[in-house]
């Protein structure tokens, strides 16, 4: 059930919890820590407890079990590594580095917001549109056209540094030579001239578009 506001409560809670562990935190408390009010507060932590995140006692308050306890951990690992990056990287003062939102935005506009990652997987918009990335792979692609890398879609350590070794990455131009469905096998022209065969299964993991 991973959400912004899932992972704020999450993360409000663990760090609440430190002041006073084994102890639950009050309600109210609770609400004025996320700026909602009490009524709003209760509908997430009961919904945080159906997800076993949290502990819930209605005239107690609640805890964090500990997968939410994890979860907390993950969502802080991240928030305060990408402080980090913004300060030692970026060279941004340390007041300027706290809220996420906008670590992200300066980020994206590093970036100059970029539609793929490094494998061609699309990112999100902001507004959480994602777009179409290619419909065909080198298994099935038209035979002796140009077609551009878009997308490799195994993401195993194995397989990205053999496509790497033959220069088949997003971006590159290839064209298929020859396609022989008996023999499971496709014979690719790769950069610089180079002659790549590949079976099958490895060509239908490599997603193009016409150059």
């Amino acid at each position: 059930m991973a959400s912004s506001t899932v992972e704020n409560y999450l993360k409000q809670l663990y760090l609440e919890q430190q002041t006073a562990p084994e102890q639950v935190v009050p309600m109210g408390r609770i609400a004025s820590l996320m700026g909602v009010v009490p009524g709003t507060a209760t509908s997430m932590v009961k919904a945080l407890a159906d997800a076993g995140l949290v502990n819930y006692e209605p005239r107690g308050g609640v805890m964090l079990t500990r997968a939410g306890e994890q979860l907390a951990l993950h969502v802080l690992r991240r928030h305060r590594l990408v402080e980090l990056f913004l300060v030692k990287v970026l060279g941004l003062d340390w007041s300027e580095v706290h809220d996420e939102a906008e670590v992200l935005e300066r980020m994206d506009a590093l970036l100059e917001r970029p539609s793929v990652d490094p494998h061609g997987d699309p990112i999100p918009t902001a507004r959480g549109k994602v777009s179409d990335v290619g419909t065909h792979s080198l298994a099935d692609c038209e035979v002796r056209r140009a077609m551009r890398i878009v997308r490799v879609v195994d993401q195993e350590a194995d397989f990205l540094q053999f496509v790497s070794r033959r220069r088949l990455t997003p971006g590159a131009t290839v064209t298929v030579d020859e396609r022989e469905p008996a023999a499971g096998a496709v014979t690719i022209k790769s950069p610089g001239g180079r002659v790549v065969t590949l079976g099958l299964a490895a060509a239908e993991k490599i997603i193009v578009e016409p150059a």
